[in-house]
């Protein structure tokens, strides 16, 4: 018979890692919502310890989704009590405590000598953390996971030895990590297979991986523990994770799908939910699918040979081993326009996997509007982009206002700009080399600005298509705490410029102590 695989989903905790990635409350449970349309089993829904906001998103999640929710936490009190009462409402929930197990790990993050004098001391100090952390999250629910983290470069006999003490704590799923994406397939394989061989309790617990792509062989690294007997593989949505990524989620489904005649598994996915949760979590995270990314790409059913052309046209299967509605692809395109009504829109929305409440209805209805007033048809596309859009400048602290921008042959480009802050409004003028550089130093000067900001990183592409084609820039500032990304969406790729600046900005103030940030700002 046929063995389920379990999928847990990690998009909204590893993920959200990746550079710029960063979601907020709104946007995480969003995705949560069309995770469990999915139909994933398992979703880590983020790092409680770590912030308000990552221990209310996870909150709210616990509280309205319907799958194994799972949170975060180290080998410490703290984080796992965070953990236990941001998911205490979930009717299934699950805390995933992890501790670094590899010499590199051990000699790096417990170098000092209250964990032991030497490696052998110090390990016998991680196992006692790691079995009193596993005794404590028992208290807060019996389903709990443990990773040895950097496992793919841990010794076999220490990785087994402290594998076994955890499950005889209490631990359920035994997680092995390829953390630095370092192992290959046929390596990878044989670890798993010998833990099996060595810990005598191993079937009390779900072996689980989770492969990141350093290599670019996360995909084929999860494919291989299937092979020797994982039952657990942890993903992404789209491979978006720490540093290259995680293992697609959408190829390995596809995988054991498409070939379901090589590997006797099945997975409960609706895989035809793929394209749009794909599809959102770009819109969300402003993270780029590369054309030729397997399963979602722009490319994946695209045919530019003419034997290729002709061969589909002929039979599909010719070129195509799986085909575009099984992913959720389809050919029509709904038009919306504004003479469409609320009805019709919050029917689309819902269709793409969006569910909103009555008052964010009425926002994005305005904004839609607004939409079809400047491009006359409106796609899924730019729906999509939409509501990232949206969900981006939600409680902003700075707003756009007014702008007005003079450019020519043969006048230095001039802006104006109105901006709108914790009730107040100021509003300032200003030149530069360029329309976009006199819009951003306009900005500055109306908020009078005191810490360094530099931009690092300003790109602008078109996000749907035609001469009406929405223009999407991404931004982002740097400053001695750290970097900051912003993305603005319009027909008009100077308003967007602007908006994206603004994101960024909020999402500076957001970290900020905003009194010590401004100094003199007046009303206009």
């Amino acid at each position: 018979m046929s063995e389920k695989i379990i999928i847990f989903d990690t998009t909204l905790r590893d993920g959200e890692q990746s550079p710029g990635a960063s979601l907020n409350v709104f946007e995480k449970v969003e995705i949560a919502h069309q995770l469990a349309n999915l139909n994933v089993d398992v979703i880590e829904a983020g790092f409680p310890v770590s912030s308000q906001a990552q221990f209310d998103a996870v909150q709210q999640i616990a509280d309205s989704v319907d799958a194994i929710i799972t949170g975060l936490a180290r080998s410490i009190d703290n984080d796992i009590k965070a953990a236990g009462e941001a998911l205490m409402n979930a009717p299934r929930k699950r805390i995933h405590i992890f501790i670094g197990t590899s010499d590199i790990h051990i000699t790096g993050k417990f170098g000092d000598s209250r964990y032991g004098y030497n490696l052998k001391e110090k390990q016998s100090t991680i196992m006692q953390m790691a079995c009193e952390a596993v005794t404590y999250a028992k208290s807060f629910t019996d389903d709990i996971e443990f990773s040895p983290e950097d496992a793919g470069r841990t010794d076999i006999g220490f990785l087994s030895e402290i594998t076994e003490a955890v499950i005889e704590a209490g631990a359920t799923t035994i997680n092995i990590p390829d953390t630095t994406g370092y192992t290959i397939p046929q390596e990878f394989s044989k670890k798993i297979g010998e833990i099996k061989q060595r810990v005598s309790n191993i079937d009390q617990a779900v072996i689980s991986v989770h492969c990141h792509n350093d290599l670019g062989l996360a995909v084929a690294n999860s494919l291989s523990a299937i092979s020797v007997g994982a039952r657990q593989i942890e993903c992404t949505i789209n491979g978006i994770g720490e540093r290259a990524g995680n293992a697609s989620l959408e190829e390995i489904v596809m995988a054991l799908k498409v070939r379901s005649d090589y590997w006797d598994y099945y997975t409960d996915i609706n895989t035809e939910q793929l394209y749009n949760t794909s599809q959102m979590v770009t819109g969300f995270t402003g993270m780029l699918i590369q054309p030729n990314k397997a399963i979602v790409g722009e490319n994946a059913f695209a045919h530019e040979s003419g034997i290729h052309q002709d061969g589909v046209l002929k039979k599909r299967d010719t070129y195509e081993i799986m085909t575009p509605a099984s992913v959720g692809i389809t050919q029509n395109k709904i038009v919306l326009g504004r003479h469409s009504g609320r009805h019709g829109l919050t029917s689309r929305l819902e269709m793409l996997g969006y569910i909103l409440s009555d008052e964010q209805m009425d926002n994005i209805y305005h904004r839609f509007l607004e939409l079809a007033d400047k491009k006359k048809e409106v796609f899924d596309e730019d729906l999509r982009i939409l509501m990232g859009d949206d969900s981006k400048n939600q409680n902003g602290y700075f707003t756009l206002e007014y702008l007005h921008v003079n450019i020519g042959t043969s006048v230095i480009p001039t802006a104006s700009v109105r901006i709108a802050f914790d009730g107040q409004i100021v509003e300032e003028s200003s030149t530069g080399d360029g329309p976009v550089a006199a819009c951003i130093r306009a900005i500055k000067r109306s908020i009078n600005l005191k810490d360094s900001l530099t931009m690092e990183h300003y790109q602008v592409r078109s996000v749907t298509g035609g001469k009406d084609a929405q223009g999407e820039v991404t931004v982002r500032l740097r400053s001695e705490t750290g970097t900051y990304t912003g993305r603005g969406i319009s027909t008009d790729t100077i308003e967007a410029s602007v908006l994206a600046y603004l994101q960024a900005l909020n999402n500076y103030v957001y970290v900020q102590d905003v009194g010590t940030l401004f100094e003199n700002i007046s009303a206009a």
